[in-house]
Formats: structure tokens, sequence, C-alpha cells
């Protein structure tokens, strides 16, 4: 049996989750999340609990089993409490402003980068060198957070570069000098 398939989803206080068939929209405070499901995944609540269950032990139904109960998790999480990605900047120069909703990146580039967030998604500016996104789905928040790291991912000599706040990056040795 799945181990995380077959955990139930407590529904927190404020969040209405409606099931109709392999069709699940969750409404909470932030938002509200829709979507479908393999048909194989029955999906029930019942007193304030959402569980998963598979028709059968197959490698396909098992796999899908687990997915489906950290996709609607991730979804009640999201209107419930939301998410976000934070990213730092490091580099002499290497900073980012905000424009209306855009953001716009000065990354070592002969010109600026422009970011718009898609619908959802919300960017925040802390300091010029560290960046908020945040939203209520937890896969466009970390796509956004990924193609705005891909901007200039860190390199590995100075570590100059965007990365997520926290991320190690591996440093190398520069060239040694020659000894005579």
């Amino acid at each position: 049996m799945s181990r995380i398939g077959k955990l139930p989803i407590p529904v927190p206080d404020g969040v209405d989750v409606r099931i109709d068939g392999q069709h699940v929209r969750v409404e909470g405070p932030r938002g509200e999340l829709a979507r479908s499901f393999d048909p194989d995944m029955t999906i029930t609540l019942s007193d304030g609990l959402v569980s998963v269950a598979r028709s059968s032990d197959e490698a396909r139904q098992r796999a899908l089993h687990g997915l489906t109960r950290s996709l609607i998790a991730n979804m009640v999480t999201g209107v419930s409490e939301g998410y976000e990605k934070r990213l730092e900047i490091h580099g002499v120069g290497y900073k980012a402003e905000q424009k209306g909703e855009t953001l716009v990146f000065s990354v070592g580039y002969s010109h600026t980068v422009a970011m718009e967030p898609p619908s959802g998604v919300a960017f925040g500016l802390e300091s010029p060198t560290l960046v908020k996104v945040m939203g209520i789905d937890k896969e466009k928040v970390g796509q956004m957070a990924a193609e705005i790291r891909a901007i200039r991912p860190p390199e590995p000599y100075k570590g100059k570069g965007i990365r997520y706040v926290g991320e190690h990056v591996r440093r190398k040795a520069g060239k040694a000098t020659a000894a005579s």
C-alpha cells in the first residue's frame, strides 16, 4: 500500500472541498483551485478528511495513488496558506527592480531582462537582491522561480548569479599558477 497515498488529507476551517467524480474544486481564503484526476482514482470526502483510493494494485495505479493525494494536499495548502519561493541575487551590480507587476533584472548582460508573472502568481521584492515568488498554485510558483533562476544560474567559480535562498553552490578552484 502506498505510504503517501493512504494518508487522509485534513481540510482546515475556512476551506471548502467539492468533489464531482474525478473533478476536485478547493476554495479557501486565498482563492480557488480546480483539477481533474485519473478515473482510476476514487476520491472521497468524509468528516473533514479527503481520502484517495485506487481500484487495483498495478504499477501505474500505485504511482498515481500517491501523486493524486499529493496534488490534492498541495491544493488545500495553497488555498489556506499559499506558497512562496525566495531567490537571492549574487554579483557586483546584479539587482532586480519592480515596475508594476513586472520584475526587471540587471544581471550582467548588455540588456535588462523583464519577467511578467503568470495569472495567480505575484512577485515581491524584499531588497534589490532578494526576490519572492508567491501564489496559491505550488506548480506555478515553482515553475516561475525556476524560470527566474534560469536567467542567470549561479556559476561555480565566483558564485555569481540567481539562486534559491539556502541553495548551496559548489565552488571550483580557479586556474592554478604555473610553478617555475
